[in-house]
């Protein structure tokens, strides 16, 4: 399938060559959501703790006596029934992170491209980069590129680290870059808009054209 291509002022240049094995699949909604759900899982920290009655501070004595007061009995301040006592199955730092297998991850990837170019939001544009890396050229720039709603969350995919340009973008919050051999489906799920590089089409079409 063919795409158009675009410069920095928003005009038609031509077409560019968008491989059907990447960026014309069938919609797999299961397997983006279970990628999403992977990446998700793999970031949480899992660090939250709480402690048992054997963890908590204080003494083992009893708070009063077994017999006599016609209270119930007590072993001690740390039980669970006293304010300050132990949490009974409470959380504990725990690695809540797995792996997806990499031809389902892949899958969901080109999933998304599809999806994307299906919807008319993926939008190839000629290579462009910010020398001074300053945030107010890239603004001009995207503004000029996609015409967009304020605050809109937008993808650039690159096919190489550009520290200018993600420098620029960094005061951006709207605005994420991905690399075209590391894309995170969560991003480019929810991006409203996709901006893809010249040079960064190539690079998809030969690295997700295989398995």
């Amino acid at each position: 399938m063919e795409g158009k291509l675009y410069s920095v002022q928003g005009k038609e240049l031509g077409t560019v060559q968008l491989d059907d094995a990447v960026f014309g699949l069938p919609i797999n909604e299961d397997v983006i959501y279970y990628a999403i759900h992977n990446e998700l899982a793999n970031a949480r920290v899992g660090s939250a703790c709480t402690k048992g009655r054997s963890e908590v501070h204080g003494t083992n004595r009893r708070p009063y006596a077994q017999k006599g007061t016609g209270r119930a009995r007590q072993g001690d301040v740390k039980s669970p029934l006293y304010v300050g006592g132990g949490i009974v199955f409470g959380p504990k730092p725990r690695d809540y992170s797995y792996r997806m297998p990499r031809k389902a991850k892949r899958l969901a990837i080109k999933t998304i491209l599809s999806l994307k170019a299906q919807e008319r939001v993926l939008k190839v544009v000629q290579d462009f980069t910010v020398p001074a890396g300053k945030t107010k050229d890239l603004a001009s720039i995207l503004k000029t590129v996609l015409p967009r709603e304020k605050d809109e969350r937008t993808v650039v995919i690159l096919k190489d680290d550009d520290a200018d340009l993600k420098r620029a973008g960094r005061n951006i919050p709207w605005l994420h870059f991905l690399s075209y051999n590391r894309l995170r489906a969560h991003d480019l799920f929810y991006g409203r808009s996709v901006v893809v590089l010249e040079s960064a089409v190539k690079s998809l079409n030969e690295f997700y054209s295989g398995n």
